[in-house]
């Protein structure tokens, strides 16, 4: 019995949730590079980078390390939860005051960042990941 187009494309749903977390991961690195290295570009609006000890600087950490951890899927699930955590708080803090909604705050990318990774944080990595590799040894 031949296998249906849709059928197939289920049974790829875990190659795609990889897809999912390397693209979100690789975007969420480079928000760390942007705050930390000013690269490719530096912090608008003058192109600066931020201290490790501010909370600018602190967040730019966690989106570095922990883009870069969810890049390699490694300790997916903890680190996930933990950048799910920060773009909550990123989102509360500096997008909301400014507006009810995302759209109108600047807010999206965090809210579909703090979503992305809540959900990453619940169903893994998928099977492209060093999480994967290391569960089959």
């Amino acid at each position: 019995m031949a296998v249906s187009v849709l059928e197939k494309w289920k049974s790829s749903a875990p190659q795609f949730q990889s897809l999912l977390r390397i693209v979100a991961a690789f975007l969420f690195l480079m928000a760390g590079t942007i705050i930390l290295f000013a690269w490719p570009m530096g912090m608008p609006p003058d192109n600066s980078t931020a201290s490790i000890t501010t909370q600018t600087g602190f967040g730019g950490l966690l989106e570095f390390v922990g883009g870069a951890l969810l890049l390699l899927g490694l300790f997916t699930r903890p680190v996930a939860f933990v950048l799910a955590g920060e773009m909550a708080v990123a989102y509360f803090q500096f997008h909301q005051p400014s507006g009810t909604w995302p759209a109108q705050n600047g807010g999206v990318p965090a809210v579909l960042f703090c979503f992305v990774f809540l959900y990453l944080s619940a169903a893994g990595p998928g099977p492209w990941s060093l999480d994967a590799l290391r569960q089959r040894k």
